[in-house]
């Protein structure tokens, strides 16, 4: 490792695209179209419901239309994450679709992991897939405190054979060494995917079904049965907003979910000697135990990945398509890898990006169609999105093809029951709350006690 500076890493849109080098073009929409169906982003979740959907009903119409590039938003700038896991407590679904229905959903996403593994095999995508597990840190008594009361709360609604599993303070370190670790949760059931490589991917899967993606191809509005952009309207019977976090920027959906930014930065490459002195022996993913937590990855090529929280939230739900990455986000982000890992603090920061999540005011992800508009939506995922979104797509899929199934039963399905609050209470609100939980992690760290201002920051943000 060499000494560096986090004071000016390279910028590009992810580390994830600058690391495949030229990317394939698509052309723009020239004028209008017709078609059996009309997506609305070429993120994951619309690239999953054009495959799903082009492979359910061959000959079927469907086109993409993407305002940038295929994977520009969250899709190609998270942390690589593909989690079997849903917004929402089981307790929320179960009071929304009853306890049958809530045990379904969690069913649902957790085979989706498999499930996205068995794709990327079948269409041949080279996204680094690897079902490698992930470990949740504590580092400190009251951290490890709440690891085990979560630890048993999984347990009991799981019941015998769950497929966590408790680690002590020597179990844990015999996988990852880390600075003042306590114990730690493995979940196996966790896969490490390159997102650029996956989207990238899938859009060419999608195609070779049959989809049609255009790029360079803003939507300046949404209405029953069409999708209006400068160079014409597409008109089709079914309009899928998969625009995720990207919606409020519609104004008649600027409450419905909010972008909530995440800031992510790259170490240089380490040798296999840096490695065996970091003691990260294998290739898990990473999560620590504050309540503003960072997730880490091991890269199939050798860095590290560590993302969390940047400027949480602009005010009226603006969007930063693009552009540098805050220094003190970039010093803060290198400040909580050195405290994991104190042996990388001589290791050089190569690149920073950032992008934003959805969040639905009730904090669960929501799909559905309205057959009289021919409307579709997918919002709210909530940084959960790698997984959510392919179930989303198949959901979307029997929806649109008026198939009842198991997945179209789920407790999800429905539109988002709150809206978020008008300005200025809304970036006040969302502040509070981020400033709160920061609080909460530096008294904790000060007083070794549990603090009482992340349980009002959550009565704030109205979750438990």
């Amino acid at each position: 490792m060499s000494r560096g500076s986090p004071a000016a890493p390279t910028v590009h849109p992810s580390l994830w695209f600058s690391a495949l080098g030229e990317l394939p073009t698509r052309p723009a929409l020239s004028g209008p179209l017709r078609a059996d169906v009309c997506i609305v982003g070429a993120g994951l979740t619309g690239l999953w419901a054009a495959l799903e959907l082009c492979r359910a009903e061959p000959g079927i119409d469907v086109v993409v239309l993407e305002r940038e590039h295929v994977g520009f938003g969250a899709s190609g700038r998270n942390g690589g994450w593909l989690m079997g896991e849903l917004g929402g407590d089981p307790g929320a679904w179960a009071a929304r679709g009853g306890d049958a229905a809530a045990a379904a959903q969690a069913r649902a996403i957790a085979a989706t992991v498999a499930e996205v593994g068995r794709v990327v095999e079948e269409e041949g995508i080279d996204c680094d897939f690897l079902r490698c597990g992930a470990l949740d840190l504590a580092q400190t008594p009251v951290e490890w405190d709440r690891l085990r009361a979560r630890f048993a709360a999984a347990e009991a609604a799981a019941g015998p054979g769950g497929r966590l599993e408790l680690l002590d303070a020597a179990a844990a370190r015999a996988r990852v060494d880390v600075a003042g670790l306590r114990g730690a949760i493995f979940d196996p059931d966790v896969a490490r995917v390159q997102p650029a490589k996956l989207v990238l991917g899938l859009a060419a899967a999608a195609e070779r079904a049959g989809a049609r993606i255009f790029e360079r191809t803003a939507v300046a509005a949404i209405e029953p049965g069409r999708a209006s952009t400068a160079a014409g309207e597409v008109e089709a019977r079914w309009v899928i907003r998969a625009t995720e976090a990207y919606g409020a920027e519609f104004a008649d959906r600027r409450r419905e979910v909010v972008p909530i930014n995440s800031a992510l930065i790259a170490t240089e490459r380490l040798d296999p000697r840096a490695w065996e002195r970091l003691g990260w022996r294998g290739p898990e993913l990473l999560a620590d135990g504050a309540h503003m937590y960072v997730y880490l990855q091991r890269t199939a090529d050798g860095r590290v990945v560590i993302g969390g929280r940047g400027v949480p939230y602009r005010y009226g739900s603006r969007t930063q398509r693009e552009g540098a990455v805050p220094r003190h986000t970039v010093v803060g982000l290198r400040r909580r890898l050195i405290r994991l890992f104190p042996r990388l603090a001589e290791a050089r920061i190569e690149c920073a990006w950032h992008g934003v999540l959805g969040f639905s005011r009730d904090w669960m992800p929501a799909v559905g169609v309205d057959r009289r508009t021919g409307e579709g939506w997918a919002v709210g995922y909530g940084g959960e999105g790698l997984a959510a979104a392919n179930l989303a797509g198949r959901t979307l899929r029997d929806l649109i093809l008026g198939r009842e199934t198991e997945l179209t039963g789920l407790p999800w399905v429905g539109p988002p029951t709150r809206r978020w609050e008008p300005e200025p209470l809304r970036f006040l609100g969302i502040r509070t709350v981020y400033s709160l939980l920061g609080g909460a992690d530096a008294l904790e760290r000060r007083s070794g006690r549990p603090s009482r201002l992340a349980a009002v920051a959550g009565r704030l943000a109205g979750r438990s």
